[in-house]
């Protein structure tokens, strides 16, 4: 009879899941479970407003059990909770390791396995109103001893406008549509700027400003896809495909960016025209890590919290994303390291401050853009009340807007960039500043 405290070591794990769930997206979803024996299933997460409702039908319902008794249906059912309520769930297992959670006072009864129709299709629709708006999360319970259940489970949850129509984006993400569309607007107006400057300085293009704009380019696509995927699960529930279009432009996107993060950082194309062993072999880790990455990104996305690996992959999802974020630094350090020691013996001191002036922002550039699109964002969204989630996607936005222009304007190819032209007559200064500036990191 050890059901009692895997309920609880269950619950733990939910509130782990929780913190990494961001509310749902495709809010009308069809799902099998088949012998399951876990006491707790997360389904989704919602964030409803006084007209929010909750559609949900359970089919071939069936309950195996290793014991002689036949499970008690009433022990087996669905019900919404919020974060508050789940921490009082918590202590309530805590006093009482025995205690089932749909006898819990904190939760929203949905229904049991008693209200099944009966054999052989054992199954059950129903709807209700979310009369008390909050952040809600979508359970099943299994309070009965050594039973595994299997199912397909059916479920809709939205919110309705004033008109009547339904809302399948939670109330915190009602927004993102015009959000991504209006950003996408903005790189492409970027994209037109940054041709438009390499058309009239085309005799300081390098090969690292055309993956620029191939990076400025798959943004906005991917921005676009990211709004049309919004716009058609906020209206009907479903992405359309445009789901598809999103990850494989994401994915290209991520790569390309932190192509050119280690490409500039190793100052390929306009500071060498080839790349060194060490820094060929940084590129083989970030970009099979990357793929990785984008493939956990789409696992995590298209399933949802039911199935069993779902925090795994997240985990995963984070190691390499920050196992990435590491790795792109080294190359700026030694760039900064190898033009310090190059100072010292080729004459040109003016040069070499200049550019080592230039990593060293482009570095502290980096590092803030991933401290924030990483810790502060997270934090937002942790923090922020469900109805505002999508300040956290807005930050983002800007932060990377900003990272992006702030990059492209330190490497735009221009004649007096300061790789390319150095005011000789600084030359004795910068030998002085060179002397007294360590640079260190």
């Amino acid at each position: 009879m050890a059901k009692p405290p895997l309920l609880l070591r269950a619950l733990s794990l939910l509130l782990l899941s929780l913190s990494l769930l961001s509310p749902a997206l495709a809010e009308i979803k069809t799902l099998t479970i088949a012998s399951d024996s876990r006491p707790m299933i997360l389904f989704e997460k919602f964030g409803f407003t006084v007209s929010g409702h909750v559609n949900i039908s359970a089919s071939s319902v069936s309950v195996a059990s290793s014991l002689p008794v036949a499970p008690d249906p009433s022990r087996l059912g669905f019900f919404l909770l919020s974060d508050e309520s789940l921490l009082q769930v918590l202590l309530e297992l805590q006093r009482n390791p025995h205690f089932c959670v749909l006898d819990s006072q904190y939760i929203v009864h949905l229904f049991t396995f008693r209200d099944l129709s009966p054999p052989p299709h054992a199954s059950f629709k129903g709807s209700y109103p979310v009369t008390s708006p909050n952040e809600y999360s979508l359970f099943f319970a299994n309070c009965a001893p050594e039973s595994r259940v299997s199912m397909e489970v059916h479920t809709e949850l939205f919110n309705l406008d004033l008109d009547g129509s339904r809302d399948f984006l939670s109330a915190g993400q009602t927004q993102l549509p015009s959000l991504f569309f209006l950003f996408s607007l903005v790189y492409l107006a970027f994209l037109g700027f940054w041709i438009y400057n390499c058309y009239h300085n085309k005799r300081s293009v390098h090969r690292i400003h055309l993956l620029m704009g191939g990076l400025l380019l798959m943004k906005a696509l991917n921005l676009i896809c990211a709004a049309e995927d919004k716009h058609y699960i906020k209206v009907t529930g479903t992405p359309h495909g445009w789901d598809v279009l999103f990850y494989i432009f994401q994915f290209i996107r991520v790569i390309l960016l932190f192509t050119v993060i280690v490409l500039i950082g190793t100052g390929w194309s306009f500071l060498k025209p080839f790349l060194q062993e060490r820094e060929k072999k940084v590129l083989m880790i970030v970009i099979p890590l990357q793929v990785l990455a984008n493939l956990a990104s789409v696992v995590i996305g298209e399933t949802g919290p039911f199935i069993r690996d779902w925090v795994t992959w997240n985990q995963l999802f984070l190691l390499v994303d920050i196992i990435c974020c590491c790795a792109i630094i080294f190359p700026i350090v030694w760039s900064i390291r190898s033009l310090r020691e190059t100072s010292k013996t080729d004459g040109k001191a003016a040069r070499n401050l200049a550019k080592l002036q230039l990593f060293r922002q482009f570095y502290i550039v980096v590092i803030g853009y991933l401290y924030f699109t990483r810790i502060v964002v997270f934090a937002l969204r942790t923090i922020a009340a469900y109805k505002y989630q999508w300040v956290s996607n807005a930050a983002e936005e800007t932060a990377s807007l900003a990272f992006y222009a702030v990059m492209f304007y330190m490497f735009r190819p221009v004649e007096t960039n300061e790789y390319f032209a150095i005011d000789e007559e600084e030359e004795k200064e910068a030998e002085m500043a060179l002397r007294e500036e360590e640079f260190e990191l």
